[in-house]
């Protein structure tokens, strides 16, 4: 178990440290001046090249990215060039509400796309079977941004059960979660039906295994069997895809907190983009891509200990 942990925190560092040379060297593929196009059409000269300075585009593309890369490594992202404010202060206040909806869309996803699967895979080509498959694609294809439109819609505007947009009043939980339930909806959506038709499948395949028949067989309880041997072994292939999950609803957030107007890392990326401040878009894409590599990180661990046979297949590479 350790030589795989240090095989995948190894693999971990590499990629994070690709992405942090990409995003270092992103800013020289930008057309025209990054620092004019930053400032607009009426900046001075001057105010260009203290803007050029800061960013240190008079420096070697080899400078900027070793720069880069240790400043991140100590935390640090610069401070904006408006407010003076330090970034990485901008993504503290906003990383915090994208982390909850991601989780709770998460744990939303879970708690129905399993337990849909399982009823589906112990009722295969019933009537029900085939009306969960036909809802689980119909939430596959539908877009998280459809969703949330279609939620705002019926849910705030027309019913007018649940908040629209924001957060809800500094320090109340209670609205703080209700103005969570629509947004989480629209991003878990597509991952109930997804976990729904993996679960399935998976579970399908593994019943029909040499050694559930041979427990079947030796006369072991079916619920035994299938809660013990089935149900672990199925769901390995989920876990490894909740990993991929996480870091993609990290970044697939942006559209959900655009419709409901909630701070968080998807407005601060956006934003960003849309004032053509390079420096805090690079910040706001590196902490996404930090979670998204983390999240996959630990299903892989996870994936490990439930099936110790991943570890001795990284051993024989």
């Amino acid at each position: 178990m350790l030589i795989y942990l240090l095989k995948r925190l190894g693999m971990t560092a590499i990629v994070l440290l690709i992405v942090m040379v990409f995003l270092s060297i992103l800013v020289q593929f930008v057309p025209g001046d990054a620092a004019r196009t930053l400032l607009g059409p009426r900046a001075t000269e001057d105010q260009v090249l203290k803007i050029r300075s800061q960013m240190e585009l008079d420096q070697p593309v080899h400078i900027q990215v070793a720069h880069f890369i240790w400043n991140t490594l100590h935390g640090e992202f610069g401070n904006d060039f408006w407010t003076g404010r330090p970034i990485s202060s901008y993504i503290k206040d906003v990383l915090g509400h994208t982390a909850a909806l991601a989780f709770a869309s998460l744990g939303l996803a879970v708690l129905l796309g399993i337990p849909l699967g399982v009823f589906s895979a112990t009722h295969p080509n019933s009537w029900v079977d085939r009306i969960l498959a036909v809802i689980s694609i119909s939430f596959i294809t539908l877009p998280s941004y459809v969703a949330g439109l279609f939620l705002l819609l019926v849910f705030a505007v027309n019913l007018k059960v649940l908040p629209a947009m924001g957060l809800g009043d500094p320090g109340d939980w209670v609205g703080y979660a209700k103005h969570l339930i629509l947004p989480a909806i629209a991003l878990a959506i597509t991952w109930v039906g997804y976990l729904a038709r993996l679960v399935r499948t998976s579970l399908l395949e593994v019943l029909n295994t040499n050694y559930i028949r041979a427990a079947q067989a030796f006369g072991l309880r079916d619920r035994l069997i299938f809660y013990k041997y089935a149900l672990k072994n199925a769901l390995i292939p989920t876990v490894a895809v909740l990993g991929v999950g996480l870091g993609s609803l990290m970044g697939g957030a942006m559209f959900a907190e655009i419709i409901f107007s909630r701070p968080g890392m998807g407005t601060f990326v956006y934003n960003a983009i849309n004032a053509r401040n390079y420096p805090m878009v690079r910040a706001g894409v590196l902490v996404i891509a930090i979670f998204f590599v983390a999240a996959n990180l630990v299903a892989d661990l996870v994936n490990s200990w439930l099936d110790p046979r991943i570890q001795l297949g990284e051993s024989r590479e």
